[in-house]
């Protein structure tokens, strides 16, 4: 895989979750984790450093970004921290220091774990050993994962989603509409890939990109909030027309097309100094 590193410099965060609907697509978990394998591996070997907020569930997404950035070092020799995960509060607080001093550690030179503080601080090693365990409630998980969303916000330059439940969720509403919902408000360029359905499909039909389908969650929490909204506050580099294909497309080798050629596109508007982002 041979790039030139267009993108060297940038954070780009990607959420995804299962989707509810993969199934009636004729998709399973196994398609979607290999889209968000082979997009990360993309844009890494564009130069983008990969953020990422999740769990540390066993096998689970935050393990496969860990997985695949430790495989792009081996077969490229190119060492540097290829990707941030950030811990929400509510996610690190029952877990043992020890836990998560060995998974900080397993991860030197390929990643970096980041503990946040219910406001969104960030907590230095030295200070895991002082938090007193605890079971959150729903309140203080809607608190935290909301503050941990506002400081990965603040620390990347562009947002990609795909899938997404939006049942079963904690927090205020759907994770990956909280993020992409926040990418909108200030004018992160965002990129919804909607071929996999869930969250980011239900996004992209409210902006107008693609038509609603039968199947689809009209009545999550939170939806109405991006009837305000259109392609154009995408902000992405890419037409509305290359926006309408990503959020309809299956092919993932397509998705990473597009995706690529609208980080490159806002690359070239920052080094012409006509960006803001």
């Amino acid at each position: 895989m041979a790039y030139i590193p267009t993108i060297a410099g940038r954070t780009v965060a990607i959420s995804v979750s299962e989707s509810p609907d993969m199934s009636v697509l004729g998709l399973s978990n196994a398609h979607l984790r290999d889209a968000m394998d082979r997009l990360a591996l993309h844009l890494l070997a564009s130069g983008a450093r990969l953020a990422y907020g999740g769990d540390l569930r066993e096998d689970g997404f935050t393990d496969l970004l860990f997985e695949l950035v430790s495989r792009y070092q081996r077969e490229t020799s190119k060492v540097r921290i290829g990707v941030t995960n950030y811990l929400a509060w509510p996610v690190h607080v029952s877990k043992e220091a020890d836990e998560l001093e060995e998974i900080s550690h397993s991860l030197a030179g390929t990643g970096e774990l980041v503990c946040l503080t219910q406001d969104g601080h960030r907590l230095e090693l030295s200070e895991w050993n002082q938090r007193e365990l605890h079971q959150p409630t729903d309140e203080e998980w809607a608190t935290g994962l909301t503050a941990m969303r506002r400081v990965m916000h603040g620390a990347t330059q562009a947002r990609i989603v795909l899938g997404g439940r939006v049942t079963d969720y904690k927090g205020d509403m759907p994770g990956i509409a909280e993020e992409a919902l926040l990418s909108l408000r200030e004018g992160q360029p965002l990129f919804l890939l909607g071929g996999f359905g869930g969250c980011a499909r239900d996004i992209a039909e409210t902006l107008g990109l693609v038509k609603c389908r039968a199947s689809s969650y009209l009545d999550w929490l939170g939806r109405q909030k991006f009837e305000g909204f259109s392609s154009s506050d995408l902000s992405n580099g890419l037409s509305e027309k290359e926006n309408a294909t990503l959020a309809r497309t299956p092919h993932i080798d397509q998705a990473i097309v597009l995706v690529l050629r609208g980080l490159h596109r806002l690359n070239l508007l920052k080094e012409n100094g006509d960006e803001s982002n």
